[in-house]
């Protein structure tokens, strides 16, 4: 005679909620593009009339982390990024995370802070439910007149100086610009990012020589004449030179 075999349904432990306070959890996005030779980067504007803390002043984008929403910081950096300026997968790279009990008048609270560069065309800003006004600024008076909410303008320092500094040996300058481009236009961004000019014949040779472009046929110069475009040969890879870049004389 066949006995059925019993099926025993195990109890599976549920994890317990910690019974201690938790922080704020935020990430805010250094959003960097470059407008009539200028290095910016985009504020959004906290409302006038507001409960929440720094009402008026100028912030970098961000909010709280969605656990329904965001697998991870950076999708929700991604997340952010696009709800401000409809642009889905500029390059975006992890800047560093600041917290603590001062930050934030409201509570103990950390922020993952990542830094994104785009080509200013085709942006269409929004400045979003909880935001008074979204607009471009100009790093440099931003750096010598800091008034950010937050901790903010610690943050925009830390962004330009590792920006500025990467900028020296790698390509990264050719993601804030649309494609195709010339080579005097992406030698104009270096110059604008890193604030002097650098020698224009090695210019040519170092990018042309790290085979991270292709041409994309003529395009229309700085001088009305037709000039050889090109475009990113990988849009997820960032070359590294091995020397930084020679000021021009």
């Amino acid at each position: 005679m066949a006995v059925a075999a019993a099926h025993t349904k195990i109890a599976r432990p549920t994890a317990a909620v910690p019974d201690f306070p938790r922080p704020f959890t935020t990430v805010d996005v250094v959003i960097f593009t470059v407008v009539n030779d200028s290095l910016k980067v985009l504020l959004v504007q906290r409302p006038a009339h507001s409960k929440e803390p720094f009402p008026g002043l100028w912030a970098l984008p961000g909010g709280f982390v969605n656990v329904e929403q965001d697998d991870d910081l950076q999708a929700c950096a991604r997340r952010k990024l696009k709800e401000k300026t409809s642009v889905d997968s500029p390059y975006l790279e992890q800047l560093g995370s600041w917290g603590g009990k001062a930050r934030d008048p409201r509570g103990w609270s950390a922020t993952h802070v990542y830094f994104a560069l785009i080509a200013a065309r085709d942006i269409t800003l929004a400045k979003g439910a909880n935001a008074a006004d979204v607009a471009w600024f100009e790093v440099d008076e931003l750096l010598t007149d800091p008034r950010l909410a937050f901790d903010h303008s610690a943050i925009l320092q830390a962004a330009v100086e590792r920006l500025r500094g990467k900028v020296e040996y790698t390509s990264l300058p050719a993601f804030l610009l649309a494609e195709p481009f010339t080579l005097p236009q992406l030698q104009q961004v270096y110059e604008t990012v890193l604030g002097r000019p650098v020698d224009k014949s090695g210019f040519r040779t170092r990018m042309l020589a790290a085979q991270f472009l292709v041409e994309a046929g003529h395009v229309e110069g700085t001088s009305n004449r037709p000039a050889m475009g090109y475009r990113l040969a990988d849009r997820d890879e960032v070359v590294v030179f091995p020397r930084t870049f020679s000021p021009r004389s």
